[in-house]
């Protein structure tokens, strides 16, 4: 039931005396934890906690990449996967997408490319790394275009490096066929 199509709840709603109006707030807010996170992200929150949070994710990657570079492909489909969720967490809490943006670049960028396969394994890992890393790096470039075009010049150096990290890698045909940008 979407409260758009009941105009007459909503107006019952916003009937209410402001105590019940606050106990049905705080009881649909406790069921939602991201609804929870962005409201104190939003109320108590300023700019200096926003950098933190980008600060602890970059930190939180850089940890990781150490470990990547040990593992095979499935390993790192797995832990990159978690990664951009992270992100995408951040922006369902912050509703930031510059620095949505900023984080999936870093990433994309840190992280190595080429893994080792299993060798007696039905699915090629590899290939769905590369399948997965590509769809993220469009969605981020879709993303960035959106983005001001003084924050596009910004972080254009960083686009540009994973755009040539990509096509001077095993991964160019792949990404020349999914019509990816050499550069911007």
């Amino acid at each position: 039931m979407k409260l758009a199509e009941h105009k007459d709840l909503k107006l019952a709603i916003t009937d209410l005396p402001v105590k019940e109006k606050d106990k049905l707030l705080l009881r649909l807010v406790a069921k939602d934890k991201v609804l929870t996170e962005h409201l104190h992200y939003k109320l108590l929150e300023d700019e200096t906690d926003l950098e933190d949070r980008k600060e602890k994710i970059k930190t939180d990657v850089a940890e990781q990449i150490l470990e990547l570079k040990n593992l095979n492909a499935k390993e790192a489909l797995v832990k990159v996967r978690k990664m951009i969720t992270t992100v995408n967490h951040f922006y369902k809490v912050t509703k930031d997408a510059v620095g949505e943006v900023e984080l999936k670049i870093y990433i994309l960028n840190i992280i190595p490319i080429a893994y080792k396969g299993k060798i007696l394994s039905y699915r090629d890992f590899m290939i769905l790394f590369s399948v997965y890393y590509l769809k993220t790096v469009a969605v981020t470039l879709n993303k960035f275009k959106k983005l001001h075009e003084d924050l596009q010049f910004d972080l254009s150096g960083e686009v540009n490096q994973l755009l040539d990290k990509i096509y001077s890698s095993k991964l160019a045909s792949a990404a020349e066929s999914s019509n990816l940008p050499k550069e911007l």
